[in-house]
């Protein structure tokens, strides 16, 4: 049966290789793309070759605005038939930033505007076109985690806080830092677990929500925000440790998140899936009281662009 699978994040590193394994193993898939400016119709082009269907949808993910614009114009080619029915929404794009100062045009810090509220908006504008059995993926990380065995200390762990604050530039200390710019990123991925927890019990059955970890992943475009110096790392040094436990290398992360989104791998709603399999996440992220702040917070956040 053909159905729609909407996708951000397709454009490059895990993301571009889980696109291409979709649509290699599920012909039925039309596969929209988000992306922003003017990449999308090459993307589009691309992935299309071998006579998959692809096609693309503009958005800033960083501004709340675009991403209501471009829910608006799923939504319209769904009801108009121009696609045929919802079933997945991928929320695979993430941003790292160098500082934790980063201001988008909505006023909230941008880290948490990409990793959190775009996808939480996205998901409650289409949450009503979905048509059963349908699955939502999150791409979370392992940095949540907050320890040396998952990160070897690149990355601080989060630093929880009330979202009213993590929502805004200079949640952390010393902001204008790239440790701040990192806790910002680990904090926004334990939030993205707590919001998969508040989908798996909100949302109406039949639609599954999960988070996906594909661990550290070197040599993808999550960096591309960083110096030279780590750009350079990241890009000719550090590929070499997915030959290692240490890491998983891009084609397997991409792989392993497109048996997540076809539901090869077995996950029920709620659940945190490690690379391959599902199993739990850190203890810090199971607080059904964090979890609900975050969702009023989340959705008092977006109201002004969901009506």
């Amino acid at each position: 049966m053909q159905h729609t699978v909407v996708m951000t994040g397709a454009s490059r590193g895990i993301g571009r290789i889980a696109a291409e394994h979709v649509l290699r193993r599920s012909p039925g898939v039309h596969l929209l793309v988000v992306v922003r400016g003017s990449q999308g119709a090459r993307l589009a082009a691309e992935l299309s070759e071998g006579e998959h269907t692809v096609s693309h949808v503009p958005a800033d993910l960083g501004s709340l605005e675009s991403v209501k614009s471009a829910a608006a114009e799923i939504r319209e080619r769904l009801e108009h038939g121009d696609l045929p029915p919802l079933r997945g929404f991928v929320g695979n794009a993430g941003m790292q930033y160098t500082n934790a100062l980063t201001e988008g045009p909505d006023g909230f810090e941008s880290t948490f505007a990409i990793n959190v509220l775009a996808n939480h908006l996205f998901v409650r504008l289409l949450q009503d076109r979905f048509v059963t059995p349908a699955r939502i993926v999150i791409t979370a990380s392992d940095t949540h985690l907050g320890d040396f065995k998952h990160n070897m200390g690149m990355v601080p762990g989060p630093a929880w806080k009330s979202p009213d604050v993590l929502a805004r530039p200079g949640a952390f200390p010393k902001p204008d830092t790239a440790a701040a710019g990192r806790t910002a990123y680990s904090t926004s991925k334990l939030a993205a677990i707590y919001l998969v927890h508040e989908y798996a019990r909100r949302l109406p059955a039949g639609i599954d929500a999960v988070a996906y970890n594909p661990g550290f992943v070197p040599g993808t475009g999550l960096a591309r925000n960083a110096g030279p110096v780590a750009r350079f790392a990241m890009r000719r040094i550090l590929p070499l440790m997915a030959l290692t436990p240490c890491a998983t290398g891009r084609g397997a992360a991409g792989r392993y998140l497109a048996d997540v989104v076809l539901g090869t791998t077995s996950a029920p709603s709620g659940s945190y899936v490690d690379r391959a399999r599902a199993a739990r996440s850190s203890e810090e992220s199971y607080d059904p009281r964090r979890e609900s702040e975050l969702w009023d917070a989340a959705e008092r956040f977006t109201a002004a662009y969901a009506a």
